[in-house]
């Protein structure tokens, strides 16, 4: 039986980068009040098997039959409080997607949402992740996925094929992240406007606005506020 290793020297997190301000965001105008915020990184390696979750393990047990080079398909597998996150390499995405959803061990048939986020300092220099939400009916268990790309390679398969449902969600993924879902139609702004530059809810784009009037007083714009650090 094949094992995922965890990453050389990854133990604890102690003594590497540390991420400051508000997810990691400086300069940018930031007002959350989480200025001061320092913590460490999460170590990027695979939980040890077995899991002790037993849902875990058969999922895993599953996909190891379908995929006998396993380690080939997935970068990592993180179990953290009972929720089980595959850490999926991009070319192998479709794959392991359809396997999910057709096994009959498996049949994840529900993709409930796909959602982006943004690690500026990722230290695989892969700062933009997709990541799917699965459920199986049949075995009442979860699942989440999770592909990074970087953002001058942006470019991540839709499962549409797979799941029609992923639709929206990757259009909304992609008018905030932009991250871009290659191999389907009609991925178009579904949030901000068709004209609108940039992807909103990425770490270093700027906060901008404009002063509210509200109650006969003025509210400064987000991005001229006091910081609260």
């Amino acid at each position: 039986m094949s094992e995922l290793v965890p990453a050389a020297g990854a133990a604890s997190g102690k003594g590497g980068p540390r991420r400051q301000d508000a997810f990691g965001a400086s300069g940018s105008g930031d007002t959350s009040g989480f200025g001061g915020l320092v913590r460490n990184p999460p170590v990027l390696a695979s939980s040890s098997r077995p899991f002790g979750d037993a849902d875990a393990d058969t999922v895993y047990d599953a996909l190891e039959r379908a995929f006998p080079q396993l380690t080939d398909a997935l970068e990592r597998v993180v179990v953290d409080r009972g929720e089980l996150t595959l850490h999926v390499r991009r070319d192998h995405l479709l794959a392991v997607a359809q396997t999910l959803r057709d096994d009959l061990q498996l049949r994840f048939e529900l993709l409930s949402g796909v959602s982006g986020a943004d690690y500026p300092d990722d230290p695989t220099g892969r700062r933009l992740h997709a990541v799917y939400h699965l459920t199986s009916m049949t075995w009442r268990r979860r699942v989440r996925l999770e592909v990074s790309v970087a953002d001058d390679d942006p470019t991540v398969p839709s499962v549409m094929a797979v799941w029609p449902t992923a639709d929206w969600h990757e259009r909304e993924t992609y008018d905030l992240f932009g991250i871009v879902f290659s191999g389907r139609d009609g991925l178009e702004r579904i949030m901000m406007p068709d004209d609108w530059i940039g992807h909103p809810q990425r770490k270093d784009y700027p906060l901008g606005g404009v002063p509210v009037d509200y109650k006969g007083a003025q509210v400064p714009a987000p991005d001229s506020r006091r910081s609260y650090s």
